[in-house]
């Protein structure tokens, strides 16, 4: 298995484990498929452009088989405090035939390595209740700070 940053190559995979990770907990047809890929293609080009999104994968023969989204947040500089950028991570997933084999925390430890090393001063992620455990044990706590206000159009 090989822990490493995603490549302009690996668009189209993670396309895919996109829409499949949708389609585990929602109900969702084939059709929303092309729409969607073209969505990701230029959310892929903004953040190519913008270089504030890292995205790790897991490969095995050639496949991905998990990946872990991070997005850099800055922070605005306070007085007597330079700005202090974090991370926020999402769109964590790994196949099913891959899970629980250790796969998602190796991407983890990889992503603590690297954030400690880039600057940032913690990590946050928005888990589901199934996965609490799993980000507690990579040293994950609850944060009980954050509020909603959801938009309406």
């Amino acid at each position: 298995m090989i822990i490493r940053q995603y490549t302009i190559e690996d668009i189209p995979q993670l396309i895919k484990m996109r829409f499949d990770f949708t389609a585990e907990s929602k109900k969702i047809t084939a059709d929303l498929y092309e729409p969607f890929y073209t969505e990701c293609l230029e959310f892929f080009d903004e953040i190519k452009a913008s270089g504030r999104w890292r995205i790790w994968v897991a490969e095995v023969g050639g496949a991905i088989v998990s990946h872990i989204y991070v997005q850099i947040i800055d922070t605005v500089p306070r007085p007597g405090r330079r700005k202090s950028p974090w991370g926020y991570m999402t769109n964590v997933y790994t196949l099913p035939a891959y899970r629980s084999r250790g796969i998602g925390g190796r991407i983890l430890e990889e992503i603590n390595t690297w954030a400690k090393t880039y600057g940032l001063t913690f990590l946050t992620v928005w888990p589901s209740e199934e996965s609490v455990e799993f980000y507690s044990r990579h040293g994950f706590e609850r944060a009980g700070e954050a509020m909603e206000n959801h938009l309406k159009s």
